[in-house]
């Protein structure tokens, strides 16, 4: 399977490599509208994002039983971050269990975490960019009927409602064998957690309707514009999160965002602002993960390097 996923990404990265090259002169002309405060603006809302979602992430570890200062939990959830961009689905859930069980936090509790943290941060991910979802299948001609939006909201509400989280986590260990965590997650942690996943995805949409708006059409109407962006991005991450074949939804969200951008804007400058959108999560997963590796190697979380005696 992950010859398969490596081999998906290879054709992804040379496909998106291809189209550049062919529309490299209207590309890179809409490039050149973007400017320099407006880059700086989408770099730091980039950068905000991760940020949030280590909070939620924490709130979730500590309802379980194990505070962790920011500090650490920075660390641990950082570097283990850039797993994600390995072919498989869980190589950010073990380096986060290794690195955590240095700090005296039982690896089990910290994959738990890590699978919660997932699995909600896609949902309210989907949830938030529901309302883009006929801008992607009908191109804005149709809009969700306010029952659609009211079920699906109302399924979310019910998977994170305590009783029912908790007990499809101990229906996940008694499948996999293994003896239950013996303490449940409680509704204000679900809560508090969901709305700092959602913060990080508004963040991440902003960062993208930043970019939009200077490249945009000049009668695009202002209101879709945040749509596509805010809600589109969402949608769009969300759908690449479940997307496990691809590693970060690498090709999978940049596709949706093309499409839907494309409704205001050229394709041309709809593909400017995907390429620098994800420079920018790639730029800010490193650059937090750079800053969370210098303090777990202070701090003796990562492996040692074994030198040879004999050289």
């Amino acid at each position: 399977m992950d010859a398969v996923r490596m081999a998906f990404l290879v054709l992804v990265t040379l496909a998106v490599a291809w189209a550049l090259i062919r529309n490299w002169d209207e590309v890179s002309g809409s490039f050149r509208q973007i400017g320099v405060g407006t880059l700086a603006l989408a770099l730091l809302l980039a950068m905000i994002s991760p940020v949030l979602t280590v909070l939620g992430w924490r709130v979730l570890l500590a309802d379980l039983g194990s505070r962790l200062h920011l500090a650490p939990a920075s660390g641990v959830f950082f570097v283990g971050q850039l797993g994600k961009y390995l072919p498989g689905s869980v190589w950010s859930v073990v380096v986060q269990a290794d690195m955590a069980h240095k700090l005296g936090i039982p690896r089990r509790r910290t994959a738990v975490v890590g699978l919660i943290t997932i699995a909600l941060s896609a949902l309210c991910g989907m949830v938030a960019g529901l309302p883009a979802l006929p801008a992607l299948v009908t191109r804005g001609e149709a809009q969700l009927p306010g029952w659609f939006l009211a079920a699906v909201i109302g399924g979310l509400l019910l998977a994170l409602w305590p009783p029912v989280l908790n007990r499809a986590i101990r229906l996940l260990f008694r499948m996999l064998r293994r003896e239950p965590l013996g303490q449940d997650l409680t509704l204000p942690a679900i809560g508090l957690s969901t709305l700092w996943f959602t913060l990080s995805w508004l963040a991440g949409g902003a960062s993208v309707w930043v970019l939009a708006q200077s490249v945009a059409d000049a009668d695009a109407d202002a209101a879709h514009l945040v749509l596509i962006s805010v809600s589109g991005y969402l949608l769009a991450a969300g759908i690449g999160m479940f997307t496990v074949i691809m590693p970060a939804g690498v090709g999978v969200r940049d596709g949706v965002m093309i499409v839907l951008l494309a409704t205001a804007m050229p394709f041309a400058a709809a593909t400017a602002v995907v390429v620098v959108a994800r420079f920018y999560t790639v730029v800010a997963d490193v650059a937090w993960a750079a800053i969370g590796w210098l303090w777990a190697r202070a701090h003796h979380l990562l492996p040692e390097r074994t030198v040879d005696p004999h050289g």
